[in-house]
């Protein structure tokens, strides 16, 4: 009985690893380069459509190899022009995907994977559970969508070496923690600022981390990509009720790896601090004080996040003076604080909402169903109590 080999998926290789496959079918590294911007500049999928290459090689490419995409299965466009796209992945898992036009610039949220190990109190993700780790190809993917349904990629017949910028900016700050998945976002990473790919600047590309500390001393040795740290508690305290990794990587040696990475790097570049604003829980002025001692020799910009409700939180959106009174704390202090204006937030696109359709290994999201089902069968019985005489 013959053997189906499975094809090759070219998507989400790195020049080094197409330039190796290359060489192992006999062919020259140069086919890796030209492969690249077939792929991810001009958005081409389909080999015969690759005239530079000739047709022995397209051939053998049509039976060994392929250009997989993951599938999107829905698009949404709020009213304020933020995209968001449902991403469906090889493990039946579907995850989310933002477009946040400005004036300036073009933001692009990419998640890295389906669900998230991390149960952070303030995020809708952390409740859906845990499912897989997206593959390279499937990270980068969500950005090769981004640009065919933007119309960001270059037109085939044209010889421009870079596409358009359409996307600018990136931020690994979607669905997921980025460096549990490690490898596959440092392979992601690579592709983004490939000049023969997208070749975004290493300033426009963002990795956000809620502290996995051992992840963030090797970041070094892979990337030279922007970092933000979700920090949202300014004591380990507080800190370890919101963000539950902090019991394991405290704050101190969170913002110690997080400088040793900045001090890796070959500019002057500082990290972003995220600060989630939650009404009553770390918006107080006392909050904003024990901040700005805790950053006073770690040089960052800060960037306040009114928190984004949703279903499964009882948490509250913060009201707007406890935000101006804690962004001018900061800013009295000597930070360059800035304020994330809620975009997309009419489609669940908002920070902290993405949510996707996880196949939950974790059994987590049922823990949190059962959780909401139960408090709601005890205020239903509550009601119930109520003596007749209070009844108007």
């Amino acid at each position: 009985m013959s053997q189906t080999t499975e094809r090759v998926n070219l998507l989400g290789m790195s020049l080094p690893r197409m330039q190796a496959y290359f060489v192992s079918i006999g062919e020259k590294p140069f086919r890796a380069t030209q492969m690249m911007k077939w792929i991810h500049q001009r958005g081409v999928t389909d080999f015969e459509a690759m005239t530079d290459i000739s047709r022995k090689l397209r051939e053998r490419l049509q039976a060994e190899a392929e250009i997989r995409l993951p599938t999107i299965v829905e698009e949404y466009l709020a009213s304020d022009g933020c995209y968001k796209w449902i991403v469906e992945v090889a493990s039946g898992s579907r995850v989310e995907t933002v477009f946040i036009p400005e004036a300036s610039r073009g933001t692009l949220c990419i998640s890295s994977q389906a669900g998230c190990t991390l149960d952070c109190s303030f995020c809708a993700t952390g409740k859906q559970g845990f499912n897989s780790n997206l593959t390279t190809a499937e990270i980068i993917g969500q950005l090769w969508w981004a640009n065919h349904r933007l119309g960001g990629f270059t037109d085939s017949r044209s010889n421009a070496s870079q596409a358009s910028r359409t996307v600018s900016n990136i931020v690994m700050m979607g669905m997921g923690e980025p460096l549990m998945n490690f490898d596959n976002v440092m392979d992601s990473l690579s592709l983004m600022m490939e000049d023969n790919a997208y070749g975004l600047s290493k300033r426009r590309v963002t990795v956000s981390t809620a502290g996995v500390v051992p992840a963030i001393r090797r970041m070094h040795e892979f990337t030279d990509a922007s970092l933000a740290l979700s920090l949202h508690a300014p004591n380990d305290e507080l800190r370890n009720q919101i963000v539950p990794i902090n019991r394991k990587y405290p704050i101190a040696e969170l913002l110690s790896s997080a400088a040793d990475y900045m001090a890796s790097l070959p500019d002057k570049r500082v990290p972003v601090i995220e600060y989630t604003l939650i009404s009553g829980v770390n918006d107080k002025r006392e909050h904003a004080e024990q901040l700005a001692v805790l950053l006073k020799d770690f040089p960052c910009k800060v960037n306040l996040i009114p928190f984004n409700p949703f279903s499964q939180s009882d948490y509250q959106r913060p009201s707007n003076n406890a935000v101006h009174r804690f962004r001018q704390i900061m800013q009295e202090a000597g930070y360059t604080v800035t304020v994330r204006t809620t975009r997309g937030d009419d489609i669940g696109a908002a920070c902290g909402q993405l949510v996707g359709e996880v196949a939950d290994q974790t059994k987590r999201s049922q823990r949190y169903r059962q959780a909401a089902e139960k408090k709601a069968a005890n205020l239903a019985t509550e009601a119930g109590r109520v003596p007749v005489q209070e009844i108007h």
